[in-house]
């Protein structure tokens, strides 16, 4: 009885150890592009800053050598808009828009306008407390979304 449950733990041991998992935002990870953010200017909707922000913090500690030193100027918003309403007049669903304008420069210079738009739509809930938690936890998947798109960008900027 115990043989087949020590094959089992041996099987998973080496399936998972093998995996080759690597954290996204790792030191290793970050060494692997080739630029570094010197200066971040936030506008627009706060808590899609603060979220950006968070996740671009590695970039600019990036102590290897790098071809390119950027500053970025971001501007945010999120838009709610109602899609649906029911018989009463009481909006049934909703959608989340979240648009960032981000201006790459290099030595002063506009290099890069980009611009990143990310749409959700979700259903209404009628515990307000939790359809707001659920808003702002949307926001951050959105913000954390458009920033991986955003850091995959400027690794390819020539």
């Amino acid at each position: 009885m115990k043989m087949p449950k020590m094959r089992l733990l041996i099987v998973i041991f080496l399936f998972t150890t093998s995996c080759g998992y690597e954290a996204m935002y790792s030191e290793k990870r970050i060494g692997r592009y080739d630029f570094k953010i010197n200066n971040i200017i936030l506008e627009g909707d706060r808590d899609i800053n603060i979220r950006i922000q968070q996740k671009l913090i590695n970039y600019t500690l990036n102590i290897n050598k790098v071809n390119k030193i950027f500053d970025l100027k971001i501007n945010s918003t999120s838009n709610k808009t109602i899609l649906a309403k029911n018989i009463q007049g009481d909006p049934t669903s909703f959608k989340n828009t979240t648009i960032v304008y981000v201006d790459v420069m290099e030595n002063g210079k506009t290099k890069n306008n980009l611009q990143f738009e990310k749409n959700f739509k979700y259903n209404n809930e009628s515990n307000k407390f939790e359809l707001k938690r659920y808003e702002r936890e949307l926001k951050n998947n959105l913000a954390e979304a458009i920033t991986n798109e955003l850091t995959f960008k400027l690794s390819n900027i020539k």
